[in-house]
């Protein structure tokens, strides 16, 4: 029995690797990098800078700071980006406010006070991150709902549970096996037969 089910797992461990091995390399580079993204000097994840104030009620409102920051994309990145949001992250105790722009990732930091230009950075991490979870897929489609990232990450965490399984089986099953095989050899040495 033991055995039948140690090649059985064999199988499926082989199999799914063979299949998912690509997807599994770029899950584990993606992550490390991922991992990694604050240590990187600003090139993975830009550094959020330090604005004026934190008390927000000297700062712009975030109409003027969009309104500057829009501007600023046109006029200092590309003219022929959309200025499409993908969110706007106020940090009051930095006193900065970051808008995040939904095409070519694309980040402006504003001084939340004054509106002064602080950054213009690529997110890069954005990108390392739809391509772990696959939502690079639907972007590139243009799908709605993310339904590419579903499937993706549903694949992905249930070859990962049975890579999990199998993996354990195959390193606690052979061990089992010898245990048996040991106990036995000692019950016939010994002249020590199990009951029928």
């Amino acid at each position: 029995m033991q055995v039948s089910i140690l090649r059985i797992a064999r199988k499926i461990h082989r199999t799914m690797g063979a299949f998912l091995f690509l997807f599994f390399f770029i899950v584990a580079i993606t992550g490390l990098m991922l991992g990694w993204k604050k240590n990187t000097n600003g090139w993975i994840l830009p550094a959020t800078s330090k604005g004026i104030s934190t008390n927000l009620d000297t700062w712009k409102t975030t109409k003027e700071l969009l309104k500057i920051a829009d501007s600023v994309l046109i006029t200092k990145v590309d003219k022929s980006l959309s200025t499409k949001l993908d969110r706007i992250d106020i940090r009051k105790d930095k006193g900065i406010v970051k808008f995040v722009y939904a095409e070519n990732y694309w980040e402006i930091q504003l001084d939340g006070q004054s509106g002064d230009v602080l950054q213009i950075n690529q997110r890069r991490s954005d990108f390392i991150e739809d391509i772990h979870d696959g939502s690079f897929l639907d972007y590139y489609f243009k799908t709605d709902g993310e339904p590419i990232k579903l499937i993706y990450t549903s694949i992905m965490g249930v070859a990962l549970f049975f890579f999990t399984l199998t993996g354990f089986w195959l390193w606690i099953g052979p061990k089992l096996i010898r245990n048996k095989k040991r106990n036995q050899a000692f019950m016939e040495k010994t002249h020590i037969l199990p009951p029928l």
